[in-house]
């Protein structure tokens, strides 16, 4: 098994994306909205609340792009784990519509014991071809490492060295993988014992992109005011996975137009190098 050569340049064909309401509410119920308390952020998992408008969690744009893949070649693929995960929103996000994305391989990095491969996605409005969100997803692929090539830079953490102006805690549920790959990531890492031990865990884990998700719960009631709009955009890296049930705490650090965050879980740090877009209020 190896990856395919020359990888940097190589896209994915166009993949249509269509979704509704319910998906973007199933979307958010999965990353765990109103799981504290069912009458919370009723915008997020209802359309027949009398005075609230459904509005779509931002990070619903990794929902659209996620079905643009470039061929990567022939490897084991309990052997790839999610490293990175960015997005940005071109403009809010429709509670429905269709998009067409495109991905493209921007990076390869030899990491020795494995290889990190990014890819950027575009999604454009169907009707209009007007831009809607850019996602960046890097994975790390165990194995695939030694073929000499660049190594990439480490970048130091952006988070300020002082106590975090924010923190808030939430649990995941025990049966939340479960729950999440309904969104469309049937992944069997977090639902097959047996695969999961091929990637060397002793049970499934909870997909990257579900903390993901509730980190970006946290940042929207800490900094956004809970306002959609102005959560333009999140990058972060995957250091450590969670469980099903494991409690999340997220720890938000405000500096003018930017928010810095970190995801940990009990005493281990499982998100970091967090930065948040802010939008005006």
């Amino acid at each position: 098994m190896a990856l395919a050569p020359d990888l940097v340049g190589t896209q994915s064909e166009p993949v249509s994306f269509a979704w509704g309401r319910d998906d973007v509410l199933l979307y958010a119920l999965a990353v765990g909205a109103g799981q504290e308390d069912p009458t919370d952020e009723l915008a997020l998992t209802t359309e027949n609340t009398e005075g609230v408008r459904t509005v779509v969690l931002p990070t619903y744009a990794n929902i659209i792009t996620r079905g643009a893949r470039p061929d990567l070649g022939d490897y084991d693929k309990a052997r790839l784990v999610h490293a990175e995960q960015s997005f940005l929103v071109h403009r809010p996000i429709p509670v429905e519509g269709r998009a067409r994305v495109t991905a493209t391989v921007t990076d390869v990095f030899d990491k020795g014991k494995g290889a990190l491969v990014r890819t950027e996605s575009r999604a454009v409005d169907v009707e209009t071809g007007a831009p809607l969100v850019t996602t960046a997803q890097t994975v790390f692929i165990s194995g695939e490492g030694g073929f000499g090539g660049p190594r990439g830079e480490s970048t130091p953490s952006p988070v300020p060295d002082r106590a975090p102006d924010h923190e808030i805690t939430y649990r995941t549920r025990p049966e939340q993988a479960l729950l999440y790959r309904l969104t469309g990531d049937r992944n069997p890492l977090h639902t097959d014992p047996a695969f999961a031990a091929r990637g060397g865990f002793d049970r499934p884990i909870l997909h990257g992109m579900c903390t993901y998700g509730f980190t970006a719960r946290a940042l929207l009631r800490t900094v956004c005011d809970g306002d959609p709009t102005r959560l333009l955009g999140m990058d972060a890296r995957f250091t450590r996975p969670v469980l099903p049930g494991d409690e999340l705490t997220v720890a938000v650090w405000r500096e003018a137009d930017t928010a810095y965050f970190r995801t940990t879980s009990g005493d281990a740090v499982v998100l970091d190098r967090g930065t948040l877009t802010l939008g005006p209020a």
